[in-house]
């Protein structure tokens, strides 16, 4: 946890705030903070900062804070990705969020298994759980958004043109294609397969809807190593 992420009802006042849960047990046990120390904060959805330890006990802590820094940018992209296995999922939650994506589409594909839908960590607490680790991790303090989209065809057809419009559409599939292009400064709009990819239907109804397909090589990568690598490569 490289910053400790605050809630509304952390707040005793308009500078002070108790913590009582795991980020406790994170001061104690890996900063080993002691009274008068500064630590790094931020304010979810706000400013971020340092705050001064004012009392440490074994259940609770107090903290002085001053928020006065903006978080950093995020990345002009829109990542849409089909629903990944649900351990795996987690983890690309954090990385998500760490990497700076501010919107998160997760979409079904032919080959996402039925039950990846029934996961409880597609709840939304379980979600935002995630988030907020990959945020303490690269400190930021903005939640990206993630939208859930169960139906394929639907969602492409009738929202994702909205969304790629006054974008540059891609779509990440192995094959004949172009390489992914790199060191952008534009908008993106990113779409990303399931482990197996996404089958000649999907790119082709990807495609109409704005989306040309581009490759990372001949290797084929779990999806939590392709978002890294088209992330990196993209921005």
């Amino acid at each position: 946890m490289n910053l400790l992420l605050l809630e509304e009802a952390d707040f005793i006042a308009a500078d002070r705030v108790i913590l009582r849960d795991r980020r406790l047990t994170h001061m104690q046990e890996v900063h080993r903070a002691a009274v008068g120390d500064s630590l790094r904060v931020g304010r979810i959805g706000g400013l971020m900062g340092t705050a001064e330890l004012l009392r440490l006990e074994p259940q609770e802590a107090e903290l002085q804070v001053s928020l006065d820094l903006p978080p950093p940018a995020k990345l002009p992209l829109t990542l849409v990705l089909a629903l990944p296995r649900p351990k795996m999922l987690r983890r690309v939650l954090q990385t998500v969020a760490a990497m700076g994506v501010p919107r998160l589409v997760l979409v079904n594909s032919y080959r996402v298994e039925k039950s990846f839908w029934q996961t409880p960590f597609l709840e939304p607490e379980a979600i935002r759980e995630q988030l907020i680790l990959g945020l303490e991790q690269a400190r930021d303090s903005v939640l990206p958004e993630v939208v859930i989209e169960k139906r394929f065809k639907p969602f492409v057809e009738d929202r994702l043109p909205a969304l790629v419009e006054g974008t540059l559409g891609l779509v990440g599939h192995p094959g004949q294609y172009p390489a992914c292009p790199r060191g952008l400064d534009e908008p993106v709009t990113l779409a990303i397969g399931p482990e197996g990819g996404w089958i000649p239907y999907e790119i082709d109804l990807l495609g109409k809807s704005g989306l040309q397909p581009v490759q990372l090589g001949e290797r084929i990568l779990r999806v939590e190593t392709a978002v890294t690598a088209l992330l990196a490569r993209l921005f």
